[in-house]
């Protein structure tokens, strides 16, 4: 969790570190250190990944410096076979979201390689500008509901490059992408990282984010597509004719299979995880194990050199591991906050400070999923605010689903905040300046838009 920037001092949310030890001062400062080496990666040079496993490491070895003053219920030599419990729950939960997020992956990698995803191209086609936005934005909102954010991000990205030949416009269409991106997997339990770790932590479920964050998202998605239309206008010089993608091995037939079954399948995994109660990454891992069997079913009568291992090994090498390794590290390091209570007076002290307001509290921390990593800023408020049985801290209420929405939505307003931004940012070249003055304004109208519709349906409807 972003801590780094929403704990500048202690003392503005009520807390006194007279009730904290030097020791638990010192696991704050390494997180806090190594926050702040991860929000200035683009000035460290050092990726981010490194920086959280560091930052991992250095928490937990701080901690085993006077473990008994943390569990000074438990005495003698049993203290470290207890901390080797916590430490072995803490990385079975993280690993549940970890192997979620590998197989959905992979079940993307395998689609896409084998052109699953041709029929988007085929779908945009249009010569007015205005049509293409709304195809785009609408387009980007659903897939990255059923996909997720990032990979949404790149297909449609790369889509935009062979449709839109103007710098200046493709400029505004690559914002979208971002924005549409990030709203379409905020009412997803499958459709962002946040989203995806609050559904396995079971504090949202399928029907109620579904339910009743759909409407928001699609509300903070519409007004900032809206605004940007208004600076397009008229028509292409000529129709663009988009080459098709170049698959030598399988028919249209077989890839369209492979479509089906990728994204039918990962549709499926919330259904199967309601009927059968089992993790979600259970599902993921039956849908990869079809898909797998059904392309090698498709790869028999290849050429003999188009072996198993080959096909595992490429499809596998495509998979970004260090965003796996950075998700582990900043999970492991945000425990340790969790174990030795720094959460728990965090949560206390914006409690104390905002008087419970739960819209004030999660818009706020939306913001600041712009500046820093919305995934440890999820991970630490789960930490911080235990699930009740009734009332805001409820499974599907209303600080978990706002949590959902702002996390999501809010990291769409600088290009930093989120991995779509990232990635876009990275590919079209386009400047944290240009992003800030352009974009950030059309994007936090919509969102406060989405907050307000939100309330709106909780007053009045649900």
């Amino acid at each position: 969790m972003a801590v780094t920037q929403i704990m500048p001092t202690f003392a503005s949310l009520n807390l006194s570190t007279k009730n904290m030890s030097t020791l638990t001062i010192c696991i704050c400062v390494a997180f806090i250190t190594g926050y702040l080496c991860i929000a200035l990666e683009s000035l460290t040079r050092v990726n981010k990944a490194a920086i959280a496993l560091l930052m991992c490491v250095v928490c937990w070895t701080l901690l085993m410096v006077d473990p008994a003053s943390f569990y000074p219920a438990v005495t003698g030599d049993s203290v470290i076979h207890h901390i080797a419990e916590v430490i072995e729950h803490h990385l079975g939960d993280a690993a549940g979201t970890l192997f979620f997020l590998m197989g959905a992956m992979t079940i993307v990698e395998i689609v896409d390689s084998n052109g699953g995803f041709n029929f988007v191209r085929d779908t945009m086609k249009t010569r007015s500008k205005r049509k293409l936005l709304w195809r785009v934005a609408f387009m980007t909102f659903f897939l990255s509901a059923i996909l997720d954010n990032l990979t949404t991000s790149i297909v449609m990205i790369m889509v935009l490059r062979k449709l839109v030949q103007s710098r200046g416009d493709r400029l505004i269409y690559a914002a979208l992408v971002i924005i549409s991106a990030n709203s379409g997997g905020a009412f997803s339990p499958i459709g962002d990282v946040t989203t995806i770790m609050l559904w396995i932590k079971g504090v949202i479920t399928t029907q109620g984010v579904i339910s009743e964050i759909f409407i928001p998202s699609l509300v903070s998605m519409i007004i900032p597509a809206a605004i940007l239309s208004m600076h397009l206008n008229g028509k292409f010089d000529k129709e663009n004719n988009l080459p098709k993608a170049e698959v030598s091995q399988f028919t249209k037939v077989q890839r369209d299979i492979i479509f089906w079954l990728g994204v039918g399948g990962l549709i499926f995994v919330p259904i199967f995880k309601t009927i059968t109660h089992l993790p979600p990454f259970m599902g993921i891992l039956l849908v990869l194990g079809i898909l797998w069997t059904t392309t090698e079913i498709f790869h028999y009568n290849t050429a003999e050199d188009d072996t198993m291992a080959k096909r595992v090994s490429d499809i596998m090498s495509k998979i970004d591991l260090s965003t796996i390794m950075f998700f582990l590290g900043i999970l492991m390091a945000v425990a340790v906050l969790q174990e030795v209570g720094v959460l728990t007076l965090l949560g206390q002290g914006l409690d104390a400070t905002f008087e419970g307001n739960h819209y004030l509290v999660t818009g706020i921390i939306g913001v600041l999923s712009s500046i820093v990593d919305n995934v440890p800023l999820v991970a630490g408020c789960m930490g911080m605010y235990p699930v009740q049985a009734a009332g805001d801290l409820a499974v599907d209420g209303i600080f978990w689903q706002l949590l959902a929405y702002c996390a999501g939505v809010g990291g769409s307003m600088l290009i930093i905040g989120s991995a779509a931004g990232v990635v876009v940012m990275g590919l079209e070249k386009i400047t944290f300046g240009w992003y800030m003055k352009k974009i950030t304004w059309i994007v936090f109208v919509g969102y406060l838009a989405g907050i307000f519709t939100y309330w709106l349906e909780k007053t009045f409807i649900f």
